[in-house]
């Protein structure tokens, strides 16, 4: 497993900037509403969408709409449900496609969990996912049973941090960034994407294959990262100094 060296701050410098948001930009709890955001994270978000002239987005798992919960900021692009979900730098969206019969598989997903005490079912525009965080042993049972529906219904597991979700086939983190690295505020910039999870290897392999890099953020891991900031601290520190 290589080292990872931590980012220079002379990185951001004609960079566009990809963030994750649980783990990267808040720590991660026990359960998706349980998350702390920090008072200043949404100051220092619009002090860094200055720095980069606009080249900032936030490419999380959480849908839009909880994303807007948590970060209720404009002028800054959006993607949520692992690429699914996309929100342009002026606001605009892009038309979401459901899956047929997603409510016979949240029905489903919610009776499995419903026997198992400490599993969470999460739902999101296109898919559900199935959190096991507060109950790890479950975590086996869990993504057999995921992985078993995904195949019945043709859907795609993305697994994660103590999570397994069944979504539609199709985009990515990477494929979020390639889209919006498409349009006039990001075009001719070189892509970084910072993130901690599994999901995020999407994204930082894009980032490199279009000439950028990822930012692992936590412990070191095999990754398609570049750089690695130790910890939501670390990166909260990093992102900080370069936006000054």
């Amino acid at each position: 497993m290589a080292s990872l060296l931590p980012p220079l701050p002379a990185l951001i410098d004609g960079a566009a900037l990809f963030l994750d948001f649980d783990g990267t930009l808040v720590e991660l709890a026990d359960t998706p509403d349980a998350i702390a955001v920090p008072a200043g994270l949404a100051p220092m978000l619009e002090r860094l969408r200055r720095k980069l002239e606009g080249r900032l987005a936030i490419v999380s798992g959480r849908s839009l709409a909880d994303l807007e919960r948590h970060l209720p900021l404009h002028g800054i692009a959006f993607s949520g449900s692992h690429g699914l979900e996309l929100q342009l730098v002026d606001g605009t969206r892009l038309p979401l496609s459901v899956p047929i019969g997603l409510d016979d598989v949240r029905a489903k997903v919610d009776a499995f969990a419903a026997a198992r005490p400490g599993l969470l079912v999460e739902d999101k525009p296109a898919g559900i996912a199935l959190h096991y965080r507060l109950a790890p042993g479950e975590g086996a049972a869990a993504d057999a049973f995921m992985t078993a529906l995904a195949k019945e219904r043709g859907m795609t597991v993305q697994r994660g941090a103590m999570v397994v979700e069944l979504r539609p086939t199709g985009a990515t983190k990477g494929d979020a960034l390639k889209a919006f690295m498409t349009e006039p505020e990001f075009a001719g910039a070189r892509p970084l994407f910072m993130g901690d999870d599994l999901t995020d290897e999407h994204g930082f392999a894009a980032a490199a294959g279009l000439g950028g890099a990822g930012i692992l953020v936590g412990p070191a891991r095999d990754s398609a990262a570049r750089f690695r900031l130790g910890s939501v601290k670390e990166a909260a520190r990093w992102l900080r100094e370069v936006a000054a």
